[in-house]
């Protein structure tokens, strides 16, 4: 039974392919995210010691983390359905900010001298993340679906 709200089992291939962006990024975040860890970590110990590394590291390491469970999440609603989306993705933002502000919260509370490496390595990753996503859309994506393109 055909509903207007599903294709019918014939159009499925030609639905999943046509969505074929859903995760295609998720290389170049992913190396971004690890080229960051790498010089956050060396920048850490050059200016922290080995607690300045641990801490970068793991501030970097939190938010690729994060960042990569909210996208699974979202392209596994979109999967489902699109409309999935914005109820997934808000919840997943939420969750994820929480998550971040919670274990900020609990290592500042335990007085961890890597706190500021921490930080730092937060926001250079939501920096790294959202900067390579950018770059993502704007080079790679837009060249497969410019004009001519099938994408």
């Amino acid at each position: 039974m055909e509903t207007e709200d599903r294709p019918v089992e014939a159009d499925r291939p030609a639905e999943a392919a046509g969505r074929h962006w859903r995760l295609a990024h998720l290389p170049v975040v992913l190396g971004a995210s690890a080229a960051l860890l790498g010089v956050a970590t060396v920048l850490g110990a050059v200016l922290g010691g080995g607690i300045g590394a641990l801490g970068a590291a793991a501030g970097v390491g939190l938010v690729t983390l994060s960042y990569l469970i909210s996208t699974l999440v979202i392209a596994w609603a979109d999967s489902v359905h699109p409309n999935l989306v914005l109820p997934f993705g808000l919840a997943m933002y939420v969750a994820k900010f929480s998550v971040i502000g919670v274990v900020m919260a609990g290592v500042a509370a335990q007085g961890w001298a890597g706190l500021v490496p921490f930080g730092w390595g937060v926001l250079a990753g939501v920096v790294a993340w959202i900067g390579a996503n950018i770059w993502w859309v704007v080079t790679v994506h837009a060249a497969r679906t410019g004009p001519g393109s099938a994408g």
